[in-house]
């Protein structure tokens, strides 16, 4: 069951001027610009900061003054004489020209310990019996 209501034609024709158009705001339309007003307030601050002049005076407290370093001391000529001469009349030495007695003497660092010569000797003997086999 429906209902229709029958509304006459000169109602239809006056309907349209009768209606108010009324501004609606879309989804997506922008919105009317705000102002920030912290924003505001910083900018404002900002403007009127006035730093305080500095003066030369100031960089003492953290500035220290240049002192030259002392001279070093010059070397004594006679000792570097001294030591030249020393150099140059020492005997050069070159490895394998004479054996001398210390060089016989000295420790031996490659000589093994009779306990490992005992156990390489045996691990020998059980490879060469595996290879016999």
């Amino acid at each position: 069951m429906i209902l229709s209501r029958r509304v006459p034609r000169p109602a239809l024709a006056r309907a349209p001027r009768q209606q108010a158009v009324l501004p609606r705001r879309g989804f997506l339309a922008p919105t009317a610009p705000r102002r920030d007003i912290v924003q505001d307030l910083y900018l404002r601050e900002i403007k009127n900061y006035k730093p305080t002049p500095l003066k030369p005076s100031d960089a003492h407290a953290y500035v220290q003054e240049f002192k030259l370093p002392k001279a070093p001391r010059s070397p004594e000529e006679s000792d570097i004489a001294k030591d030249l001469r020393a150099y140059e009349d020492q005997q050069v030495d070159v490895e394998g020209q004479t054996a001398s007695k210390e060089q016989e003497d000295e420790w031996d660092w490659f000589e093994e310990d009779p306990e490992w010569e005992e156990y390489y000797r045996k691990e020998a003997e059980k490879e060469a019996m595996k290879k016999e086999h």
